[in-house]
């Protein structure tokens, strides 16, 4: 039998404990059942990316040393959560004869008005700190203080100190259309929906366009988008939208120059300069081989300049101002960095590149704001033009009468060379990426190239990044889907220089970040959905089920052992869909889009034959059960090449048996495209990211008429039956 289990012996190694003290895993359990232990030396990088030593015996015994000492040298810990309704127990590092004192300052700036009641400790044994002991009391946080981020202060004999107090509700309570049944939307990607109007890129305009449309012509209720998280500020623009610059800024690349309100007041040489412009770009609507940003790009942000230049009105430069003073620190390093790559070219990791060489707080960077004023103002006026964009896109949606309207997809990370980190690095972790370990889709693994975010770090703000983010994400959208909600469980870090196989799981304090969550979905009265596919615990999905936050149900791996799962076996608290971007469409999966694929990108490690028929063993199952539970036609599964809109469909028509409380169809199922917006494992051998909307014919489907089309019509009617 596979050992299961560290053995005791290794358990009580030096660098086994300072690992686990940190949250480092020493040890997991992969997607095929397999043990592993993680090796000395990966695990001595991945502390030194905390920025712990184990360099040695005596590194590892003092690091275990300090880390102890500095947990109890401390009153409470910097960040404490507290469950709104419910009496929280706080435990308070006190000496043997000493009693704690604490008082909470509201969100607001308001005293809560009471001291806190304290009482016994948690039993430990006293801990022995310089020339003292140190036990615990404990204080209470009743039940009735309010939702928000507070300020707890403690007071033990004569020190003080002040903890960031999270109290969040218990979960997010499903929106009334749920509670009883459930809502259904659709899947896009944005970029790749053109109209006439478009720079050859979908846009925000085409977004509150596709909202609307959807609504009225289909009855859909939400719109699952691809993250429109902030970019690079010049060509080439990294085509992935799950590698961005910032995640809590907007991605200024989507603005529609014709919707910004200056556009009116352009004179009559500079209108025709912006019309000659969008003329120069927009035969690439009409392309269904590939989206091409980097032209858009070209002309549109040449476009922005002049409009921009145009200048405010008093009243419209007051908004920008009242925009820029709330928007912050977060901004200023966004546009900074942005000036400094548009004057100094791309970041690298080339010792003498400026993002290298210069801190914000160079003389070299603050020069280089004094010397481009206009052009540092641009990039701020960007980001206020695309969140206005974004939000009018969001306001027309719900005006439109979608319960939901725009569905944000938030990205695992950030770009290593963006500006978060370059702005913030003391965030982040250092020499260490993130990843995935091996599995059957990725047999070395993989590194998605993200420095992740450093779980002592977000301890010690108060998970000051992490709030921002979820509210940013929450006040442009109605939902929001997290890509790899594992990662606020654990994150699998690839040391710097290594495979990523030689990784190792660093955890994270899930409840407060899932509490955080939770506080920010209440008071936008927002939906969260955790895509929780792949590797993932059993406990991930009790825990989002349990705060009220969706996991992912997709049709195709709803699979156990060759046969596939009665749709109405599967959980409630899901967004459930046929597909995912990772896939081929319906059609495209049917004819073995993906092996054909695959095969040409010498992807396989498996004969193409193998790999064919173990496909078809797949469909044959998927068949099965759909002819089972009566949602297809035995005849037609016996003839499926004549009959693949029926099994489309009938896959849909599952869809609607299961009891998930949300149901997204794809845009590209319903007009017949079959090619895969992104292939794992792959960079620019394949235009991931870079799809346009196209008909099983390969035609480009554009946006006007789109909800009008027959196919999308039919399949929009079995969501609605």
């Amino acid at each position: 039998m596979t050992e299961r289990t560290e053995s005791d012996e290794r358990l009580a190694r030096p660098l086994i404990q300072l690992a686990k003290l940190v949250g480092i895993g020493t040890s997991y359990v992969g997607m095929s059942n397999d043990y592993h232990e993680i090796k000395d030396d990966v695990l001595v990088d991945i502390l030194a990316a905390l920025g712990v030593d184990a360099s040695n015996d005596d590194a590892i015994r003092s690091s275990i040393k300090h880390i102890r000492d500095q947990r109890r040298s401390r009153l409470v810990p910097p960040t404490v959560l507290h469950i709104a309704g419910e009496d929280t127990r706080v435990l308070v590092n006190v000496g043997v004869f000493d009693l704690p004192q604490a008082t909470i300052t509201l969100e607001g700036g308001e005293d809560y008005g009471r001291q806190l009641p304290y009482g016994p400790g948690d039993g430990s044994k006293a801990y022995a700190l310089n020339d003292r002991f140190i036990t615990t009391a404990s204080i209470t946080i009743p039940a009735d203080l309010p939702i928000g981020y507070h300020t707890l202060h403690v007071t033990v004999g004569d020190r003080t100190q002040d903890a960031t107090l999270i109290s969040a509700p218990a979960k997010v309570e499903l929106l009334d259309e749920m509670k009883n049944g459930h809502l259904w939307g659709w899947m896009a990607q944005l970029y790749s929906i053109r109209s006439a109007d478009s720079w050859g890129v979908g846009d925000f305009q085409d977004l509150a366009d596709l909202l609307k449309g959807a609504k009225r012509r289909t009855g859909s209720d939400f719109m699952l988008i691809n993250p429109v998280h902030a970019a690079e500020p010049v060509s080439p623009l990294t085509p992935s939208p799950y590698l961005p610059i910032s995640r809590g800024l907007v991605n200024f690349t989507y603005i529609r120059p014709e919707s910004i309100e200056e556009y009116g007041l352009l004179g009559e040489e500079s209108l025709a300069q912006v019309k000659q412009l969008h003329a120069s770009v927009e035969p690439l609507n009409g392309d269904a081989q590939v989206v091409d940003r980097d032209a858009m790009w070209r002309a549109k942000m040449h476009a922005l300049w002049i409009i921009f230049k145009l200048g405010r009105s008093p009243e419209r430069q007051q908004a920008f101002d009242a925009f820029c003073a709330a928007a912050g620190d977060d901004l200023e390093g966004y546009a900074t960095w942005c000036l400094c790559y548009d004057k100094w070219g791309a970041p690298s990791r080339e010792l003498d590149n400026w993002e290298q060489k210069f801190t914000k707080e160079s003389p070299e960077v603050q020069g280089l704001k004094q010397q481009f004023p206009d052009t540092l103002n641009f990039y701020r006026w960007l980001e206020w033009i695309a969140v206005e964009q974004l939000d009018r896109a969001q306001r027309e949606a719900r005006d439109a009468g979608m319960r939901i309207g725009v569905m944000a997809d938030m990205a695992v990370g950030v770009h290593a060379l963006g500006s978060e980190v370059w702005w913030h690095p003391e965030n982040f972790a250092k020499g260490a990426t993130v990843g995935a370990p091996p599995d059957m889709f990725n047999q070395q693994g993989q590194d998605w190239s993200q420095p992740p975010l450093s779980p002592i770090a977000l301890q010690n703000t108060g998970y000051a990044p992490y709030r921002n983010l979820v509210h940013n994400m929450f006040s442009h959208a109605g939902a929001v889907r997290i890509d790899h909600i594992l990662g606020l469980f654990r994150l699998w870090w690839v040391p710097a220089g290594r495979k990523p196989l030689d990784g190792a799981y660093v955890h994270y304090d899930s409840e407060i970040m899932l509490g955080i969550l939770a506080l920010e979905a209440s008071r936008a009265d927002g939906v969260v959905v955790g895509e929780d596919l792949g590797v993932v615990p059993a406990y991930v999905a009790d825990s989002l089920s349990k705060h009220g936050l969706l996991g992912c149900a997709v049709e195709w791996f709803e699979q156990r052992d060759g046969k596939f799962r009665t749709p109405g076996e599967w959980r409630p608290y899901a967004l459930a869909s046929v597909n995912t971007h990772d896939l081929p469409p319906a059609a495209g999966y049917l004819e073995l889009e993906h092996v054909e694929l695959r095969e040409r990108l010498g992807l396989l490690t498996e004969p193409k034959e193998k790999v064919e028929r173990q496909a078809m063993d797949e469909q044959n199952a998927m068949l099965e059960m759909l002819v089972r539970e009566n949602y297809l036609d035995a005849d037609f599964a016996d003839h499926r090449e004549a009959h693949e809109q029926d099994i489309i469909d009938a896959q849909y028509r599952a869809l609607k048996g299961s009891p998930c409380k949300l149901l997204a169809a794809a845009i590209t199922d319903a007009v017949g495209e079959k090619r895969a917006q992104n292939q794992p494992g792959t960079n620019n051998e394949y235009p991931n990211w870079r799809i346009p909307l196209a008909d099983g014919k390969g035609d480009v489907v554009p946006l006007e008429g789109l909800f009008e089309r027959e196919s999308v019509q039919r399949l929009a009617a079995i969501m609605n039956g």
